[in-house]
C-alpha cells in the first residue's frame, strides 16, 4: 500500500518536474538572448541563475526516475547517490558562473555600456511568469518530498531574482542610470554564492556520511537507551544515503533475560523511524555478559558500552 502511494506520488513529481523543466529551459535561452541583444549584466547574470534552476528540475527529474532502479550486486545501496553527486557538480558550476558576472561587473563599471533597458523589462516580466507557473506546478510534491522541495525553492528565489531586474530596467529606463545593471549584477551574484556553499557542504556531508543536519546523535543514542531491555550501545553510526533517506547502523547490549520473541530491534526501528525520521535501521543485538573487558571500535578508540553489566 505504502510503496503503490509512493510510485503514484512520483509519478505526479516527475510530470511536474518536466513540465516545469520544459518552461525554465525554454525561457532560459530567450533570457540569454535578451541579454545580448539588450546589453544587460543584470539579465545575463538572472539568466545564470535560471541555468542553476534548470540544472536542479533535471537533477531532480532525473533522481526520481534513475532512483526507481532496483538495487543490484554491484551497487547495493541503489542509486541514491546520483542525486548527491549531481549537485556537488551544479554547485562547482555555479560558483564559476557567480565569479564570471562578478567580472563582468567589474568590466561594466570600468567602461559603461548602453543598455536596452525596456527590452530588459519585457523580458524579465515574462521570466516571473514562467516562474511563477513552475512553482504553481511545483508546490504539492515540495510538501512531500525533500528533492521536489529544493527544485521548488531554486525557482522561488529565482523569481525573487527576477523581481530585482525589473526594478533595475524600470530604474534605467526613467533615469538612465547605467550604473545599476552592473550593482544589480553584484548583488545577483553575492546572493547566488551563499546558496551555492549552502548546496555544496550539504552535498559534501551525504557524500562523508556525516550524521543528517537535525539529527541530534546524542538524542537518538538516549532514545535507544531507554528502551525496555536494553543495557548498552556502542557502535552506533548515522547518515544520509541521499536526501530524506537516513540509515542507522548500531549494536545494542540487551538483557540476558530477554525473549527472542519480543522482537527488540523491530521496537527500535519503528521508534525510529516515528522520532527521528530514519526509515532503515541495521541493529545487531548482544546478551550482557556475553564479551568480557572493553572493545574497540573500528578506528580503535575504546568503547565503553561493554562495560555495562
Amino acid at each position: 500500500m505504502g510503496q503503490g502511494h509512493d510510485h503514484g506520488a512520483g509519478n505526479a513529481n516527475s510530470a511536474a518536474l518536466a513540465k516545469a523543466l520544459g518552461l525554465t529551459g525554454a525561457f532560459l535561452l530567450a533570457e540569454v538572448a535578451g541579454a545580448y541583444i539588450f546589453n544587460s549584466l543584470a539579465l545575463l547574470s538572472d539568466a545564470a541563475h535560471m541555468l542553476t534552476d534548470a540544472l536542479a528540475l533535471a537533477v531532480a527529474l532525473v533522481a526520481i526516475r534513475v532512483g526507481r532502479r532496483p538495487a543490484d550486486r554491484r551497487r547495493t545501496w541503489g542509486y541514491h547517490r546520483f542525486e548527491i553527486l549531481a549537485a556537488a557538480f551544479n554547485a562547482s558550476l555555479l560558483f564559476l558562473v557567480a565569479l564570471y558576472i562578478l567580472y563582468e561587473a567589474y568590466q561594466r563599471f570600468r567602461e559603461p555600456a548602453e543598455i536596452g533597458s525596456l527590452g530588459t523589462l519585457a523580458v524579465a516580466a515574462f521570466g516571473l511568469l514562467v516562474n511563477w507557473i513552475s512553482m504553481r506546478l511545483l508546490a504539492g510534491g515540495s510538501e512531500s518530498s525533500l528533492n521536489v522541495k529544493g527544485a521548488y525553492l531554486e525557482v522561488w528565489s529565482d523569481l525573487l531574482g527576477s523581481v530585482a531586474v525589473i526594478i533595475g530596467a524600470a530604474v534605467i529606463w526613467a533615469t538612465g542610470w547605467t550604473w545599476v545593471d552592473p550593482v544589480l549584477g553584484i548583488a545577483i551574484a553575492f546572493w547566488v554564492l551563499p546558496r551555492t556553499w549552502t548546496l555544496l557542504s550539504e552535498a559534501i556531508d551525504v557524500l562523508l556520511e556525516s550524521v543528517p543536519r537535525g539529527i541530534d546523535i546524542d538524542a537518538v543514542e538516549q532514545a535507544i537507551s531507554e528502551t525496555a531491555g536494553v543495557r548498552g550501545i556502542h557502535d552506533l553510526h548515522i547518515w544520509a544515503l541521499t536526501s530524506g533517506k537516513v540509515a542507522l547502523s548500531a549494536h545494542i547490549v540487551v538483557d540476558a533475560a530477554l525473549s527472542r520473541e519480543e522482537r527488540l530491534e523491530d521496537v527500535l526501528g519503528a521508534m525510529l523511524a516515528e522520532r527521528f525520521g530514519i526509515t532503515h535501521a541495521t541493529i545487531q543485538t548482544e546478551l550482557a555478559g556475553a564479551h568480557g573487558g572493553v572493545t574497540e571500535d573500528l578506528w580503535g578508540k575504546p568503547e565503553a558500552g561493554h562495560a555495562h553489566g
